[in-house]
């Protein structure tokens, strides 16, 4: 009889360790092999590259509206062309650079307008990583990301038009002004993408303390140097040479590492 007892107290004992181990599992997020993990990057990664090519050809369908919106901060004296036509108006050097310009904007534009689903898809690499309750921001990690991400694009468009008009007033006196439609475009992409992309360092920091590899603490124990770090950051990627660019990349910046601060205390790390 005691050993009937004690038999059925080990079973009871067995079944509440698998529950509470699979509980923990659960907790603890999911394991996976690197087979698995190079397997499920594959899959991001296509999905990613679908979304982009998808909406890099409607961008191209209506690339001339968008070259017009994106001409408005060239002043009309940048090119003597425009001084002509009325209007700001660029150049090509050759047969398929209209062509290769539209193109190379249509797949800048594509990427930005993809934004909501590579920062999905980013998300949900990670995600096994992370516990049930973690999980559970993937919504609100993507509608953020999305606005921070067309955030830094608007500003930087506001922006844009003091580093081209720095530039092209830098030689006007000296140079003939022929701005080629590569050249400017490539700049303004280059310009609005990165500001984009920094403006997600909320989510960056927040997902690096739901890691385990940041946490307040840490955060406000190095929060000079780290302020430090991001104002250096804004001076190298403008690439224009006016002081207006990088202050208000850095005073963005700045903002947005004390709302990091803010989110990393609301979800307790």
């Amino acid at each position: 009889m005691a050993s009937t007892q004690t038999d059925v107290n080990s079973d009871t004992t067995q079944d509440t360790d698998d529950v509470n181990f699979a509980h923990s599992n659960e907790d603890i997020g999911g394991q996976m092999t690197l087979v698995e993990h190079l397997d499920e990057l594959r899959k991001r990664i296509f999905i990613c590259a679908i979304a982009v090519v998808i909406l890099t050809i409607v961008a191209f369908i209506f690339y001339n509206p968008i070259l017009k919106f994106l001409l408005l901060p060239l002043p009309v004296s940048a090119n003597e062309f425009s001084m002509v036509a009325g209007h700001p108006k660029l150049v090509v050097t050759g047969v398929g650079e209209g062509f290769s310009v539209v193109l190379k904007l249509s797949v800048a534009v594509g990427l930005a307008l993809a934004a909501p689903v590579w920062l999905y898809q980013i998300w949900a690499f990670f995600s096994p990583a992370l516990t049930k309750k973690e999980r559970r921001y993937a919504i609100p990690f993507m509608l953020i990301g999305v606005g921070l991400f067309i955030a830094g694009i608007a500003v930087g468009f506001v922006t844009l038009r003091f580093p081209i008009q720095w530039l092209i007033g830098f030689g006007q006196n000296t140079f003939t002004e022929l701005i080629s439609a590569n050249s400017y475009f490539s700049f303004v992409a280059f310009f609005l993408l990165a500001f984009g992309v920094v403006f997600e360092l909320p989510l960056v920091l927040t997902f690096l303390a739901m890691v385990g590899i940041v946490n307040s603490a840490y955060l406000k124990k190095n929060r000079m140097y780290i302020l430090i770090a991001l104002w250096l950051i804004s001076t190298i990627i403008t690439p224009g040479s006016d002081p207006y660019s990088p202050v208000i990349l850095s005073v963005a910046l700045t903002v947005l590492f004390f709302i990091s601060e803010l989110l990393i205390r609301f979800i307790g790390k």
